[in-house]
């Protein structure tokens, strides 16, 4: 069996070596690997393209804090599925469970829908992305499931957030902010992707038919954080009107509401990287200082960050996070 690494990693609790990987395939569901390539990583989740018996699966590994989200999000794609909407098919383990467990986390195994992943800065991409996390964000509308997280905001308080001066008051005054929003605007409520990354969608050349590779470690909240993190990874507002406009067309958000809320959405989510960064320098090396110790996000970071490490993918995600929140706040 070969292993290959895109030169992505993403912080996580742990990463399974190749025989723990090899073997909870075989062992939970038959699968002999021929090739493995590790996909681009999520600070909550790790992934990997499996080719198994002439077949493409996708291994998603979660930190064991998101094992119910997890199998939400795997229902929730089996929804899609029921409803036409492309997406990866969850493959249940021998003994019948959507997840199996593993010393690293919980690992799920779904059936590699057709198609190539989308490029996020590509303006006929970007109208595939948009459309299709509308079309997701419509079709799960009265969804329900017992592992979907409910929407919570960020602790101002937390003790991790003392690692840097600027960080409580950046985070403090961005969930300030999107206290307010949700007090004085009537914001679209419903099941989120969490991580609606490029690499998650995909467009099939030969049909023309885009779709998805699963539904993340789904909760529920207000639509607009989902498009608010797939606006980051097209480069900001300026760089995703593509975007917009194809998820504008499927979605259940009006335009006024994406207008006049996305500004804050989008505030809150560098807050949401900042805290998860923080929270991973506290709980490893501190950077100047700290303890050990963290509790699970309260809502997903960003996926796919070109970073080095734990630690210093970290401190690399908090700095970034830093100047995005330094634009809007003055929290430099």
């Amino acid at each position: 069996m070969s292993v290959t690494n895109t030169g992505r990693t993403g912080i996580i609790a742990a990463v399974p070596d190749d025989d723990l990987l090899r073997s909870t395939l075989r062992d939970q569901w038959h699968l002999v690997p021929a090739e493995i390539t590790a996909l681009p990583g999520g600070l909550l989740s790790h992934g990997w393209d499996v080719t198994a018996g002439g077949e493409r699966f996708v291994a998603r590994l979660a930190d064991p804090a998101a094992r119910q989200p997890v199998e939400a999000g795997l229902a929730a794609a089996e929804h899609l599925r029921g409803t036409g909407i492309e997406a990866g098919e969850p493959v249940r383990t021998l003994a019948g469970g959507l997840t199996a467990e593993t010393p690293a986390g919980a690992l799920a195994v779904l059936r590699r829908a057709p198609g190539r992943t989308l490029d996020g800065r590509d303006p006929i991409d970007q109208q595939f992305w948009g459309d299709r996390l509308g079309a997701v964000h419509k079709t799960l509308q009265g969804f329900h499931h017992p592992g979907l997280r409910r929407w919570n905001l960020l602790d101002p308080e937390a003790t991790h957030l003392a690692i840097q001066p600027w960080l409580r008051p950046a985070v403090t005054e961005a969930v300030t902010a999107m206290t307010r929003l949700t007090v004085t605007d009537r914001l679209t409520y419903g099941v989120l992707h969490g991580d609606p990354a490029p690499e998650i969608f995909l467009v099939d050349p030969a049909t023309g038919r885009a779709g998805l590779l699963d539904c993340g470690a789904s909760g529920t909240g207000p639509l607009l954080y989902d498009v608010a993190a797939a606006v980051v990874y097209a480069g900001g507002t300026d760089t995703s009107a593509e975007l917009l406009d194809g998820y504008l067309a499927a979605s259940p958000v009006a335009e006024d509401e994406l207008h006049a809320a996305l500004p804050v959405l989008l505030r809150f989510r560098w807050a949401v990287q900042a805290d998860w960064s923080a929270r991973r320098l506290v709980r490893g090396e501190p950077l100047g200082g700290g303890s050990l110790g963290g509790e699970p996000l309260r809502g997903e970071p960003l996926r796919g960050e070109p970073l080095r490490g734990d630690r210093e993918g970290a401190r690399e995600a908090l700095e970034r996070a830093r100047e995005a929140l330094a634009e809007t706040t003055g929290a430099a």
